[in-house]
């Protein structure tokens, strides 16, 4: 789930991420973490500045590959927070 505010200001767009112990044990929750900085990282001249962007992870997200997790979260910010 993707979560995008936006202000008036033009500064780098933040995120923010939401992994839950539903998701998993704690060494689970910060791959994922690290997972979703990656892909933010690299999408991140593709995101509108002042965007405040907050990536809830879903339990299904421990299972699921690098590729396909990077290919939901590129296409919720092209969806809501593309320039």
């Amino acid at each position: 789930m993707t979560y995008v505010g936006t202000s008036a200001e033009t500064d780098l767009p933040r995120f923010g991420f939401i992994v839950s112990r539903q998701v998993g044990s704690a060494v689970t929750r910060n791959t994922i973490r690290r997972r979703l900085k990656a892909v933010c990282a690299e999408a991140l001249p593709s995101v509108r500045g002042g965007a405040s962007i907050v990536i809830r992870a879903l339990p299904s997200a421990a299972t699921v590959d690098y590729p396909t997790l990077r290919a939901d979260v590129v296409r919720c910010l092209e969806r809501k927070a593309s320039v």
